[in-house]
């Protein structure tokens, strides 16, 4: 395969890499592996354009994108809308597309799978024509990122530490705000404090990863209205992996979702993969299924069992 890298200097595990050494060794384990490759080692703030300006030449397959979940979340827009292939380098905090994927969360070792690994249908999601490839929310989520982006952290562990406080803040300052939803044909009128809106539902892990992104829905959450104690019972459930079971959450799976926010609000916000970006009265939430491709890990004996198949 004709690939490209781009590893995002600035992301997490990165800051602290040799990256001259680290895309050496990359182009080395792509090339044995029979692939094609060029890799860029680039600034945070060059990353998007560096992306999209080799996705747009002539005869490139894929991207291998390194850094952290808005990297990612970019590289995984761009591979979309270009028909391209994307492999993931998870050098972030959190990682969470690389945990769905099921690929090793170590910088080096990941390589090594990605250059082996097999391509992938899976789905993505978007709202109102903006890619998603975790989640839409509002609400909680979003003052918390707000509080946390208010803060000043150089490190991961800071980063850790500033989200630990804005989850404190959040708890003691739940919003509360109406909306209107219509869920392929389940429409309701609620006053609630958090709506999340996931590419394929959550799972049990406390870190709201969806194990699996081939199921072609989204998962669908509402909090009611909560008091301090009550956001204090959603974080604890989410830990346990019950947030389904949580008695404020009203949880289901759709293939589409349309949101109303009867009351106008000053400088509304949501957060679309960590990302905090202003947000529109009306928001129509969809899931592409089956439209991303990616490189996800060859399971044991996976490359024996097709040379068979083939003849070879």
């Amino acid at each position: 395969m004709n690939l490209v890298a781009v590893f995002n200097r600035d992301g997490g595990t990165f800051k602290t890499t040799d990256m001259d050494a680290y895309a050496a060794h990359a182009a080395e384990v792509f090339q044995e592996a029979g692939h094609q490759i060029e890799c860029h080692v680039v600034s945070g703030e060059d990353v998007v354009s560096t992306m999209q300006r080799v996705a747009a030449i002539a005869g490139v397959e894929g991207l291998i994108a390194g850094g952290g979940d808005g990297t990612i979340s970019a590289a995984a827009d761009i591979t979309w809308r270009n028909g391209l292939t994307l492999g993931i380098v998870p050098a972030g905090t959190m990682n969470l597309f690389a945990r769905s994927l099921k690929l090793p969360l170590d910088i080096w070792n990941v390589l090594d799978v990605l250059a082996q690994g097999k391509v992938e249908q899976v789905d993505i999601a978007s709202a109102n024509g903006k890619s998603f490839i975790h989640q839409f929310s509002a609400g909680l989520h979003a003052r918390m990122v707000r509080y946390r982006n208010s803060m000043t952290f150089g490190s991961r562990l800071g980063k850790i530490r500033a989200s630990t406080r804005a989850a404190f803040g959040v708890m003691f300052n739940p919003p509360e705000f109406e909306v209107e939803f219509n869920a392929d044909g389940a429409a309701g009128h609620r006053k609630v404090s958090a709506i999340s809106v996931s590419n394929n539902e959550f799972g049990q892990d406390p870190l709201l990863v969806a194990p699996d992104v081939t199921g072609g829905h989204l998962g669908f959450y509402i909090a009611d209205p909560l008091t301090p104690g009550g956001v204090a019972q959603l974080a604890y459930d989410i830990l346990r992996g019950r947030l389904k079971e949580n008695e404020s959450v009203t949880a289901m799976t759709t293939t589409e979702v349309e949101l109303h926010f009867p009351r106008e609000r000053h400088d509304v916000r949501c957060v679309i993969d960590g990302e905090l970006l202003p947000m529109d009265r009306d928001v129509k939430l969809r899931i592409h299924a089956g439209e991303l491709k990616v490189l996800v890990p060859r399971q044991p004996g996976e490359a024996e069992r097709e040379e068979q198949g083939s003849g070879i």
